[in-house]
């Protein structure tokens, strides 16, 4: 029987996310929450960009939303900039008993170390009110630093540090929150958006960090974290306007696990608005973008994973990787015990049911 779903955000990752929800028989879609009033009445199909009718309708009430009843709901809204509110809609979808899984809030993909204990607490105890359970992942904080590093370091006899790497130009890509207030392009040298405060990248990439340090059964002793910005030759455009000479243009910031007085785990991203800019910088395995794994140990790896899409470039391909993972673990996030579930205790998420000749 078809698990009956729901999906809260419709921008990049939910309109993706959407798409699959409508195509793929595993699921029964039973509403779609908006936050653009502009968004309000139309369907779902429309939202997802297919050429099909869903008779689904968009609400900008969360209340509405429930009252459809579903299972599971896919929440794809924005958390970075609203995350005590994105905190709250989760909580109030756990005590209804319906399951979560979603790209955000980002903190709950593995919050232990990383927020409060009492905010931890709050969505427990939400989720055994509701006996529902939450899943949040995506690509980086994801799937390339939790599930892809643990497969690699299975085989390993020795390892001494495990590096995830963003190697991206995001040009064309067209989240004008994400890029302006979130990473601080087009910023003046030296003028640092709330992502590279003390203490915030820490926060963020931590919860990838501190759950392979749990995946690999190390403590970490600190976690330290350092940021780069190179300037615009010149004006440059790109999807989301123009970037003043002299401003930002690239950033590269790294975060490290430290165990013992050494960097075990390793994030480290490295962003272009333009594939010339910072040479010494380590380089994407295809244009425009890629993710790297590396492990120095016995075996020692290094895996480029370099997504594609017939329907779009890089960037899009990234976060159609994203909304897949989302979506895909819903069956298991449904069957799984109430509470907090990570990669380190769901079942391994395959393709099981993805198979289709397009």
């Amino acid at each position: 029987m078809a698990i009956r779903v729901a999906l809260i955000g419709t921008g990049n990752c939910g309109s993706l996310a959407l798409r699959q929800l409508i195509e793929d028989d595993r699921f029964d879609l039973a509403g779609v929450w908006v936050s653009s009033q502009a968004k309000v009445g139309k369907d779902a199909g429309e939202l997802a960009r297919l050429d099909v009718t869903t008779g689904v309708t968009a609400v900008a009430d969360m209340e509405a939303l429930i009252a459809t009843a579903p299972e599971c709901v896919v929440y794809c809204a924005m958390g970075d900039i609203r995350m005590r509110e994105a905190m709250a809609d989760v909580r109030r979808l756990l005590e209804a008993g319906i399951n979560v899984v979603g790209s955000s809030p980002g903190v709950l993909e593995y919050p232990w170390g990383v927020i409060p204990d009492k905010s931890i607490d709050r969505v427990e105890a939400a989720a055994q009110q509701g006996g529902a359970s939450v899943f949040v992942t995506g690509v980086d904080p994801g799937f390339v630093t939790d599930l892809l590093p643990l497969a690699l370091a299975s085989t390993c006899q020795s390892i001494e540090q495990i590096r995830t790497m963003e190697i991206a130009d995001y040009a064309t890509y067209d989240g004008a929150t994400v890029m302006f207030d979130v990473m601080g392009f087009g910023n003046q040298i030296g003028d640092l958006p709330f992502l590279y405060q003390p203490g915030v990248l820490s926060a963020a990439w931590g919860v990838a960090i501190r759950q392979l340090a749990a995946g690999m059964g190390v403590e970490l002793d600190d976690i330290t974290e350092s940021v780069e910005q190179e300037p615009a030759p010149e004006d440059i455009d790109v999807a989301v306007g123009t970037i003043k000479k002299g401003t930002v243009a690239a950033v590269r910031f790294e975060i490290e696990g430290m165990v013992d007085g050494r960097p075990a785990i390793v994030v480290e991203h490295i962003t272009r608005l333009r594939g010339d800019l910072r040479p010494d910088w380590a380089q994407p395995a295809q244009e425009g973008g890629s993710y790297r794994v590396e492990i120095t140990g016995e075996p020692s790896y290094v895996m480029d994973i370099c997504p594609t899409s017939r329907n779009g470039d890089h960037n899009y391909a990234a976060i159609l990787a994203a909304a897949g993972r989302i979506v895909n673990a819903i069956p298991d996030v449904v069957a799984a015990e109430p509470g907090i579930r990570t990669t380190l205790d769901l079942p391994l998420v395959t393709g099981k049911g993805v198979y289709r000749v397009q």
